[in-house]
């Protein structure tokens, strides 16, 4: 299923993005500084958390290498983990444009809510051995 494999690569892109973030936080003013450009925010966030900010996204990389690989071989536990990574996502760009902090992750939510979706559709289910509704008997 392409949709299943694109979600894959989608997490695969997480796990390289949290890990050059790592290490660009590991190294400050390395080659990577320049990515922050792109969200400067993020790298105050970051920084204000100290090696916290590290923790998290060595978690986050672990996390997403681990549901891109396990979509990608179709396992029953990388369905949740994406599933549970997805909602985590979610609650959090939620919150971001609630109180305000980063009002461009409203983008992120239609998105989220519609590969939530997706993951719920019977036949993608069945490719990971889940069944929603147990039968009688």
């Amino acid at each position: 299923m392409i949709g299943i494999n694109a979600l894959s690569i989608f997490f695969a892109f997480g796990a390289c993005a949290s890990f050059l973030s790592f290490v660009s936080l590991l190294f400050p003013g390395s080659f990577l500084e320049p990515m922050w450009r792109l969200n400067p925010r993020a790298r105050i966030a970051f920084f204000g958390m100290g090696n916290w900010a590290l923790i998290l996204l060595c978690v986050v990389c672990i996390a997403c290498a681990m549901a891109a690989v396990g979509l990608w071989r179709r396992q029953r536990w990388a369905y949740w983990l994406a599933v549970g990574l997805l909602l985590v996502n979610l609650f959090g760009d939620l919150a971001n444009v609630a109180l305000g902090n980063e009002p461009r992750a409203a983008i992120g939510i239609p998105i989220v809510i519609a590969v939530l979706l997706y993951l719920t559709r019977p036949g993608i289910r069945t490719a990971f051995g889940i069944n929603l509704i147990k039968p009688h008997g």
